[in-house]
């Protein structure tokens, strides 16, 4: 999640806002260690908010130059996601 994240140039806070899930949530989930643990419906709203905004999520076996899981742009971002000024 935080390399995804990072993708997109984003904090936790507004993958929060992106995805429906609150910031607790959200933070619960990056520390989890190994696979990311959550409710089936908390993980699904994550996945379609980082689908929404262009990043893939690489499975364990799935095609990968690399081999392992990881995440990667569907396509170039036109301008990088600024974060929102405090």
């Amino acid at each position: 999640m935080r390399a995804a994240r990072a993708l997109l140039g984003i904090d936790q806070r507004q993958l929060a806002e992106l995805s429906g899930v609150s910031l607790p949530t959200i933070q619960r989930m990056e520390t989890s260690e190994g696979n990311v643990r959550g409710v089936v419906d908390t993980l699904t709203k994550v996945i379609e908010a980082f689908d929404r905004a262009g990043v893939v999520l690489l499975g364990e076996h799935a095609p990968s130059h690399g081999g392992g899981r990881g995440v990667r742009l569907k396509q170039p971002l036109p301008e990088p996601v600024s974060p929102p000024v405090p």
